[in-house]
Formats: structure tokens, C-alpha cells, sequence
């Protein structure tokens, strides 16, 4: 089980408020609600037994219902308690646009509901190319921030489809750990398999993107060198045109291409 390790002066409160913002989160379904308590003011040991369960089935961006991250979650939070929250959903420039208050879980959900209004896009079937905006600086100042935006895509991507990632990067990869756990030698499911045995920042976006790579080919535009790119498993390009041909090509005749100028901003869901 987790252990439910919070901040001691939290713990000792009388009243505990919890503010944030709802944005849609990679393996957790949803910021805001009780992610303020965990994994907010929590221990290390706390955060790695919660966030190594985001391999698991259930968690990924925009799921509340069986979400083994966001049901740890909760029912961490729950034995903590909280009075009151007061949560904002904000649009794509971080305007806010609907504030919830109240009960931690209740009113939090009617603000991840007021959120998907807008943030929610379906497509038809199944994309064949994928191709990501990773929405500018600051979202792409590196492949660290760029990562949330490669995730939100791989959503609607066919298994051996493409994902065509454009992010500038120019601070680099942006993080060290994430740079080690990627050049793992092992591979890809060297990274699945060491963040099932313990959670590590930086580590955990690693283990992100290792799994979109596995659903689909990477294609990256970006001003990385092109062998460090490649050697994190990258495709990788200098310019859009070049990888948009690429991947054309490498899907056969009559693709369906689906095109997210906001990657980071909006969920895409294939249509039930």
C-alpha cells in the first residue's frame, strides 16, 4: 500500500484548504482536488508508492473512474481530510475561465467537467500520423516540458502509427535524470520496468515517453543535435516539411492525419 506520510504541519492544521488548477495530467486523469495534499506536501516514500503505479492500466490524462493513481489518491486524501477546496480551470491563455469551490472530491469534479467542455477533441478512428505542436515557449524550451504534449497525442495514434513531435528545445533535454533513464541500454522496457520498482523524478518522463514509443515511432522537429535525439530513440529532423514527408511514407497510401496545433493544451480521444 502507500504510505500516508503528509507534511506535519499540514497534518496538525485545524482547517485544511487546498487550492489549485485543473489541467489534465499524463497518469493522475486531472490535477487540482487532493493531488494538493498527495503527492503536494507529502514524503518521498508517499510520492514513489503513489506515481509508480502510473504504468498500470487506468492512468492515463482525462480518466477519474479506475484510475489507480487518482483512487490512491483520493483515498490517501481522505484519511488526511480537507475542508474546502478551491480549484480554477484556466483556458489557453491561462485566463481563468471557471473557478469550483467546496468538497474536495465533488467540487472537483465539476471543475474536471467544466474543463473537458472545451479541452475534449474526438476524431473519427484511429490516426495514422499524429502530429503534435508542442504549443511554444515556454512549453517547449525542452524535451522535459514538450514531453506532456507527446502524451496527450499518442492517444489517437494506431499501434505502429507515428507521432511527429515539433518542439523547439532550445535549453536541451532539460532534465538529467530523464537524459540517463532514456539511454538506458536495456531499452524501452528497461524503463518500463525500472519505474515499476521505483519512482523517480525525471525518471517518470522517461518512462512517459518510452511508453508512447512503444505504441507508435517518435518523429522529433526540434534544434537537437540529431544524435543525441536518435540516440534517446528519437526519429529525428530539422525541419517540419522533412519529417512530414517521412512519415507519410512510412504509413502507406491514404493516411488519416490528425493535426494538434495546442498539444499540451487539449485531450484527444478516438470517437466510441
Amino acid at each position: 500500500g502507500t504510505p500516508v506520510d503528509v507534511f506535519r504541519p499540514v497534518r496538525r492544521a485545524d482547517v485544511r484548504v487546498l487550492v489549485g488548477v485543473i489541467e489534465y495530467h499524463y497518469f493522475a486523469g486531472y490535477s487540482g482536488g487532493f493531488k494538493a495534499l498527495i503527492p503536494g506536501v507529502c514524503t518521498e516514500a508517499t510520492i514513489q508508492a503513489n506515481h509508480r503505479r502510473m504504468t498500470e492500466a487506468g492512468a492515463i490524462a482525462g480518466n477519474l473512474d479506475g484510475n489507480p493513481v487518482r483512487d490512491d489518491i483520493e483515498e490517501a486524501g481522505a484519511l488526511v481530510g480537507a475542508d474546502f477546496i478551491l480549484n480554477v480551470v484556466l483556458d489557453e491563455h491561462k485566463r481563468i475561465v471557471r473557478a469550483v469551490a467546496g468538497h474536495p472530491v465533488l467540487a472537483h469534479r465539476a471543475g474536471c467537467a467544466a474543463l473537458d467542455a472545451f479541452g475534449r477533441v474526438t476524431v473519427d478512428r484511429p490516426a495514422d500520423v499524429v502530429v503534435i505542436g508542442a504549443g511554444g515557449s515556454p512549453k517547449d524550451l525542452n524535451l522535459y516540458q514538450a514531453q506532456k504534449a507527446l502524451d496527450n497525442g499518442r492517444h489517437i495514434v494506431r499501434p505502429g502509427g507515428v507521432l511527429l513531435l515539433v518542439a523547439e528545445c532550445p535549453e536541451g533535454l532539460g532534465h538529467h535524470t530523464f537524459e540517463e533513464w532514456m539511454r538506458d541500454p536495456g531499452g524501452l522496457d528497461a524503463i518500463l520496468d525500472r519505474i515499476r520498482r521505483e519512482f523517480v523524478i525525471g525518471g517518470h518522463k522517461a518512462a512517459a515517453v518510452a511508453l508512447a514509443m512503444k505504441q507508435a515511432a517518435v518523429y522529433l522537429v526540434s534544434s537537437l543535435p540529431q544524435e543525441l535525439a536518435r540516440s534517446l530513440h528519437f526519429v529525428p529532423f530539422s525541419d517540419l516539411g522533412g519529417a512530414v514527408v517521412a512519415a507519410l511514407g512510412a504509413v502507406g497510401p491514404d493516411p488519416f492525419v490528425a493535426i494538434l496545433p495546442e498539444g499540451g493544451s487539449v485531450l484527444p480521444s478516438v470517437a466510441a
